[in-house]
């Protein structure tokens, strides 16, 4: 099947869903379909540990100081989930933003890690960009039929799953999804840090405490923590803080004292201050404007 037959089918399936809903989820649990119409600015959200597969359009994100381009035929692999900027560089009603997004499962990754023959670079990075192999475009496509018809799903999708993890781990651009499933490996640790803040963002951060539960020095700990969210801990922690109330504020529900106590925050001031400065617009100025998705 070529591109331009998958784009169509794609853009057919979206057909009479909200129009700026951007992500569309299918029947299977962390699959789904990009279709934007616009352009957008940056945004600030986090990615989670994803493979995207491009097929029409542009697109731009920022994490950290690094700028990261990938368009039509690229797939994009996410290994850690990282607070980014992400910007939608080329859409139109005519020729959407087009893709399909697939989420990454550690133990399927670690099931069939063994079957890879690939070797792994120091350069790995937790977004990676490559043009897409023909083997993982045909998985993915396949994948993306498989979600249209209920049998299918329940019969083919688990296997479709298993190969495209075999295929990203042996794609050149897959090293640290490899690095993450050496067990001791600074990746893997940088993931288990990541996974208790995320579980406990609103409480106070120890980062004594997590460069031990990661098994480093404190200055090894950042060192690793920023190379691959290119954060620090404590601004890991504020980003995903700034990132839920702006969800909370969306639904108009809270005012901007609750939101900001509700995500951690000990002083409104503080948390206005912050916000502003992340979001260019003040709390209250957001409050029931943006969609919580």
């Amino acid at each position: 099947m070529t591109h331009a037959n998958l784009i169509s089918e794609i853009c057919c399936a979206v057909r009479g869903e909200p129009e700026d809903a951007q992500f569309y989820p299918t029947a299977l649990d962390g699959f789904g379909l990009v279709h934007d119409v616009k352009c957008k600015s940056f945004q600030a959200l986090v990615y989670e540990p994803i493979v995207c597969l491009v097929l029409q359009g542009q697109k731009e994100t920022r994490i950290g100081d690094r700028l990261v381009h990938f368009g039509a035929g690229d797939s994009l692999i996410v290994s850690h989930s990282v607070p980014v900027m992400a910007s939608v560089t080329e859409a139109s009603r005519e020729k959407p933003y087009v893709g399909l997004v697939f989420s990454l499962d550690l133990s399927v990754l670690r099931s069939v890690y063994n079957e890879t023959n690939a070797t792994d670079v120091e350069t790995a990075q937790s977004l990676a960009v490559s043009k897409a192999s023909p083997d993982l475009v045909d998985a993915m496509t396949r994948l993306f039929h498989a979600s249209q018809n209920a049998m299918d799903a329940q019969v083919l999708a688990p296997l479709i799953s298993r190969e495209i993890h075999y295929r990203l781990l042996q794609a050149d651009h897959g090293g640290m999804l490899r690095q993450m499933l050496w067990r001791d490996s600074s990746a893997s640790r940088i993931a288990r840090v990541i996974d208790v803040i995320r579980s406990d963002f609103k409480t106070s951060l120890s980062v004594p405490d997590l460069a031990q539960a990661a098994g480093m020095s404190v200055s090894t700990f950042h060192a690793h923590f920023k190379s691959v969210t290119a954060k620090s801990p404590l601004q890991y922690q504020k980003e995903l803080r700034l990132l839920e109330a702006r969800r909370l504020l969306s639904h108009a529900t809270l005012s901007v004292s609750q939101a900001a106590f509700e995500v951690g925050y000990e002083s409104p001031t503080q948390f206005s201050r912050e916000y502003s400065r992340k979001f260019g617009v003040s709390p209250r100025q957001d409050i029931g404007t943006h969609s919580a998705a």
